[in-house]
Formats: C-alpha cells, sequence, structure tokens
C-alpha cells in the first residue's frame, strides 16, 4: 500500500530515533505498570453484557502497549469476541506491530483491520464513507502532538465511542521535561512534525471541560537517564536527542547558540541529578474520557 510521506508521524529516520527513545525511556513499562492497576476495572465496566468489543488504537506505534491492552481486555472476557482496528502512519511501525501480534498466541482470534494514514486522513475516509464503526475502546498514546486540531480530533473519536465506551489519552504530565522543552524552544523546534506546539496533559484537560466531557486522570511518573544525550559521541544518546527535538540530525539542525541553549535547559530545568546521572521528568498522564 503505497502512503503519501505527508500523511505519516515518522519516517524510517524518525522511527528509530523512536525506538531508541522507547528503549531508553523505559516509558512503555511505566505505561504498563500503570494500565494494569487502571483497565481491568474499566474493562468490567465497558464490557458489561457486551456480545463483542471493538478497540480502536490511534498512533499505536509498533503496537507493544496495544498488544499488552488487547492482551488484559482478553483476560477480563475470555469468551467475548475482540476486533481491533489500528490508525499508524508509519510503514515501519505497522511492519512492526504486524510482527509482534505474528508471534503473539493469544491474539490470533482478534482479527485487525490496518489504516496505514494519520488520523486526519482516517477522519476524512470515516466521514466520506459515511458508516461509522463504533468502538468500546480508544487508545490515543501520545499521538495528539500529531494532530492539526485538537478539539476536531477529541470531538471526532468521541463520536465513534459506544454507549458505554471509553477513550484513553496518554500525554505528557503538565512541567515535565517535555513540555517545558517544547513550551521554552517552539519557535526553534519540529514544526513540519507537530502540528503547534507540544501539547500537555493540562491543555488536553482544558480542551475536555471546554467540550463538556467527563474525564478522570491518573499520574504516571516516569523518569529515564539522558546524560548519553550529553555526550555528541555517543550514538544511541543522539537518537534520543533526536526524537526529543523531533529532529534528524540534532547537531545540524540548530545554531550554535539555539544548540547550546537547548541542552543547558534539558540538563538544568528539564532534569534532575542523581547519583551523577541526569534523569529526564518524563512524567505522562492517563486521561480517560467517557461516551
Amino acid at each position: 500500500m503505497a502512503v503519501d510521506p505527508k500523511t505519516t508521524c515518522y519516517d524510517d529516520t524518525r522511527a528509530e530515533s523512536y525506538q531508541s527513545y522507547i528503549q531508553q525511556s523505559g516509558q512503555h513499562k511505566a505505561v504498563l505498570r500503570s494500565l494494569h492497576n487502571i483497565l481491568p476495572g474499566e474493562f468490567k465496566r465497558i464490557g458489561v453484557d457486551q456480545s463483542s468489543l471493538d478497540v480502536l488504537g490511534v498512533g499505536s506505534g509498533g503496537g507493544e502497549v496495544d498488544v499488552e491492552i488487547l492482551t488484559l481486555l482478553q483476560s477480563t472476557f475470555p469468551a467475548v469476541p475482540i476486533t481491533t482496528d489500528i490508525v499508524e502512519g508509519s510503514t515501519q511501525l505497522t511492519d512492526n506491530f504486524k510482527a509482534l501480534v505474528a508471534k503473539t498466541p493469544n491474539l490470533q482470534k482478534i482479527p485487525f483491520a490496518w489504516h496505514l494514514m494519520s488520523s486526519e486522513n482516517y477522519e476524512t475516509q470515516v466521514k466520506a464513507k459515511g458508516d461509522m464503526k463504533k468502538f468500546d475502546f480508544i487508545q490515543m498514546i501520545q499521538m495528539l502532538y500529531y494532530v492539526d486540531n485538537l478539539a476536531d480530533t477529541i470531538t471526532f473519536y468521541h463520536s465513534l465511542l459506544k454507549n458505554n465506551g471509553r477513550i484513553m489519552i496518554i500525554n505528557g504530565a503538565a512541567n515535565s521535561g517535555w513540555d517545558i522543552l517544547w513550551k521554552t524552544y517552539a519557535k526553534d523546534l519540529a514544526v513540519d512534525v507537530i502540528k503547534d506546539n507540544l501539547c500537555s496533559s493540562a491543555e488536553v484537560i482544558a480542551c475536555l471541560k471546554s467540550l463538556g466531557l467527563k474525564y478522570e486522570e491518573h499520574d504516571q511518573p516516569n523518569s529515564f537517564d539522558i546524560t548519553e544525550c550529553l555526550n555528541p559521541s555517543n550514538q544511541t544518546g543522539q537518537h534520543v536527542l533526536n526524537f526529543l527535538t523531533m529532529k534528524d540530525n540534532f547537531y545540524e539542525s540548530f545554531t550554535p547558540e539555539i544548540r547550546a541553549g537547548i541542552l543547558d535547559l534539558l540538563r538544568n530545568k528539564c532534569s534532575t541529578e542523581k547519583d551523577g546521572r541526569v534523569m529526564f521528568n518524563n512524567n505522562m498522564s492517563c486521561i480517560l474520557v467517557h461516551a
């Protein structure tokens, strides 16, 4: 399937940086620890008296978190059929997701529909068809940074919920390292990828309030070591730095003054020092939006 490069969140270069970031940050492990506490009770409420359960993942990346969520849902309702639709713009990450599904035995009974496109293109396609599939659970993990209009996006996906459904949004927390970095250097960072600036949980919650939607917020504390990011000769550190700034090559993308300012901010404002290591504040927020 041919994909317009403009529809993708990550080309192959950025997908590599993303994978380095995920491995270094331990973000998925932090998310999963939190979800194992939150989701079983939510799933019991969502799935009561349902003859089937329909799940939508938006911006699912390589699927590591989606697979765990689907496994949790299966264990909660082992006799109920589940369908899954995945919206993801990166060919490489979608292939990674498919490979993960292929080697996960419990997912073989779940039919997957793959939509290799951006969130906006999926919305356009669904509206053009006029027959909107409804979902019990929609997950949007670290993807609202890439949409054209936050309120319109949330409104659209909320319209896809069944009566007892939930949207799960995971975003960087207000005043996290991400939030500080992107609000300080909004004009210099990846305007070609991030549509506005990097919205934190504060902007998401303000949007939900303005739309009159019911929600619950759960904190997800996380930090990770970025000491190697401050070493220009460390390749893994450079991949992570590329991802934090959404650039293909951090050291070639900024003037020396801006580059030095970003590195200073990462060390002194976005992080704390522990045992001689620089620990980036990667706190996240899990927001459950009711139908």
